[in-house]
């Protein structure tokens, strides 16, 4: 399976060069925002999405984050040489969908709108509206693992082609919940940082991280077999769950252990063969001790690792997929856009913008609830 074709809707801006761009810059997509905390008066530092995007396909920003995003990718894989099959499929990977309007449908329109615009605010909307465009006839269904989700649709589009289920898979990751409400929580939680510039605060595999900064997004792939100049083959995957807690991550780590194994098993790798990590790099400090005792005693800290969080923020549920289209934007350019180190490091965490030596890059990505996920990538033969 390739990944053919790819859109991008970020703080950064409306397209993937925008997200390029501002990777490259090693400065972060974060501004600061008021109307946050406990009492709604606070300043805080967020990756917000922009207002643009088509009001023809929706009258929210998350409906034509997502929709920009899918024909931003569907028109690059064509140019491509993307010959779409016969079916074509569309997996939506979210986690708490359109907050903003249905926060707006709850206290300001009190539960009254028409049908037609409660029709918008459905899961299947948006969906529906994408098949409907492109003439796709192929399943289309929502992916929802937390912030693993982006992920977990890349492992499920592979599960789809390789049973014949579809030829073809769109996914999107959509993920606009960086409202005042939702990161008072994850503050509370001790989790997210908003007090502070991110790179202040976020600071993965480095001395003095805090957390994440949140952020937002919506990225899309065009998944297939038959495209001329894809960006780069998805070997692999795999998932699973450590059932141990609805937050925190299992302390022996042994489910993330088993989910990468079973993803190199998937991709016919072995561990020595990845070149990158493509870490979730949340900067917390269970997040942080996970994926160092990852990076040591399953890959020998070998690989070069970056996270690029302290940028683009946590975008939740898209959060993969930001990071996934990144490293095959990488691939493509011959650059691993790193973010910059601020802080003592470990000794294979790249500094910024640094040249793509090739090979294997494996990307996990961890969701609250106990989900794991990772995906293989490599060069297309």
């Amino acid at each position: 399976m390739t990944l053919a074709g790819i859109g991008a809707v970020t703080a950064y801006g409306w397209g993937r060069e925008a997200l390029w761009q501002g990777l490259l810059s090693g400065k972060s997509a974060a501004s600061v925002q008021h109307g946050y905390g406990p009492g709604r008066d606070e300043d805080a530092w967020v990756s917000l999405v922009p207002e643009g995007g088509d009001p023809v396909v929706s009258t929210s920003r998350y409906g034509r984050a997502m929709h920009e995003s899918a024909r931003e990718a569907i028109t690059d894989a064509l140019a491509r040489g993307w010959q779409p099959g016969r079916t074509v499929g569309v997996l939506h990977a979210i986690v708490l969908g359109d907050v903003v309007n249905w926060r707006d449908f709850y206290l300001v329109d009190g539960g009254h709108r028409s049908s037609r615009d409660y029709m918008r605010l459905l899961p299947s909307t948006p969906v529906s509206v994408l098949m409907q465009e492109y003439g796709f006839h192929g399943p289309a269904m929502n992916v929802s693992a937390a912030c693993s989700s982006a992920n977990v649709a890349l492992v499920t589009a592979q599960l789809w082609l390789d049973a014949g289920i579809a030829d073809d898979v769109v996914c999107i990751a959509t993920d606009m919940s960086a409202t005042a409400d939702m990161v008072e929580h994850f503050v509370q939680l001790g989790a997210a940082v908003s007090d502070t510039e991110p790179l202040d605060a976020c600071r993965p595999f480095q001395a003095g991280s805090r957390g994440f900064g949140f952020g937002e997004a919506s990225v899309a792939f065009v998944l297939t077999r038959s495209a001329d100049l894809p960006y780069v083959a998805v070997l692999g995957g795999a998932m699973n769950n450590d059932a141990y807690h609805v937050v925190s991550v299992e302390p022996t780590h042994t489910q993330i252990f088993e989910c990468t194994a079973r993803a190199l098993d998937k991709a016919g790798l072995a561990a020595e063969d990845v070149r990158y990590f493509n870490a979730h790099g949340t900067g917390t400090r269970q997040c942080d001790m996970a994926e160092r005792d990852l990076m040591k005693n399953m890959f020998g800290d070998q690989p070069h690792v970056y996270a690029l969080k302290p940028l683009t923020g946590h975008c939740q549920g898209a959060a993969a997929g930001v990071e996934v289209a990144a490293a095959a934007l990488g691939y493509e350019r011959g650059i691993v856009p790193a973010a910059p180190i601020v802080a003592s490091a470990h000794p294979r965490l790249l500094d910024g913008p640094t040249p793509f030596e090739g090979g294997i890059t494996a990307k996990l990505s961890l969701g609250m609830g106990g989900n794991n996920s990772v995906v293989l990538l490599g060069p297309v033969d």
